[in-house]
C-alpha cells in the first residue's frame, strides 16, 4: 500500500476486464480533448420532473441535493455494484467516467473542496479503467502511477496535471463521497480486496 501525504493506493482492486468492457460501451462517441460521462448527478438533472433544488450556502459537500444514477449507470451493472459498495458505508455524490483524448493535456490546477482535511467537503476516489506508463498525472508535482483497476485517493486541494503522451485514450472512473470514519480509517481497516 502506498500512504503518502497527499496521495493513498486504498486496498481495494477492481476486474479491469469488467470495467474496460462497460466503460467502452459508455464512450463510443468521438469527443475533443476532455469528456465526462456521468453516471450519478443531481438528482433534477436525471430526472426533469424533479424541481431544481432551493439556493444553498455552500456547495461543496454535495448536501445541497439529492444525487440520482443515470441512464449510463443503470445499464452498466459492473460499475453500478462498485458505486453500491461505497454506498453502504458513505454518501456517494457525483459519479463520472473521465476520458482524456490521446495526446491531450489537463493544465496544472486545484480543486478546492476536494480533500480529506477541508472542512465540508467531498473528497474523490479514482479508479484508472485504460491508463497506461506514457499517461502521467501529476501531484504536486511528482506523477503518481496508477494502475488499470487500482483504487486511489488523492488530495486534489493541491496542484495537479495529467498528460496523455499516448494514441489511445485516458478513462477513469470518479466517484465523490462525503468524508465519514470510515473513509478516514480505510487505509488501515479495509483487507485488500478484489471485486
Amino acid at each position: 500500500m502506498i500512504i503518502n501525504n497527499d496521495r493513498v493506493l486504498l486496498p481495494l482492486t477492481f476486474n479491469t476486464e469488467k470495467l474496460i468492457q462497460e466503460a467502452k460501451k459508455l464512450c463510443n462517441e468521438n469527443f475533443v480533448y476532455y469528456n465526462v460521462i456521468q453516471l450519478r448527478a443531481p438528482a433534477h438533472i436525471v430526472d426533469s420532473s424533479i424541481p431544481f433544488p432551493t439556493p444553498a450556502k455552500d456547495y461543496a459537500d454535495g448536501s445541497w441535493t439529492k444525487w440520482l444514477n443515470t441512464d449510463s449507470l443503470e445499464k452498466s451493472p459492473y460499475l453500478k455494484s462498485i458505486i453500491e459498495k461505497f454506498q453502504k458505508n458513505t454518501t456517494v455524490t457525483l459519479v463520472r467516467l473521465l476520458r482524456l483524448a490521446p495526446y491531450a493535456e489537463v493544465k496544472e490546477h486545484t480543486d478546492p473542496t476536494l480533500g480529506l482535511t477541508v472542512e465540508k467537503s467531498v473528497i474523490r476516489i479514482t479508479i484508472p479503467i485504460l491508463n497506461n506508463d506514457k499517461m502521467i498525472f501529476n501531484l504536486n508535482k511528482t506523477p503518481v502511477k496508477m494502475k488499470p483497476g487500482e483504487c486511489w485517493y488523492l488530495d486534489l486541494t493541491k496542484p495537479h496535471q495529467i498528460t496523455n503522451n499516448c494514441n489511445e485514450e485516458r478513462i477513469n472512473l470518479t466517484i465523490d463521497m462525503i468524508p465519514n470514519d470510515w473513509l478516514k480509517k480505510s487505509n488501515k481497516k479495509i483487507p485488500i480486496i478484489s471485486y
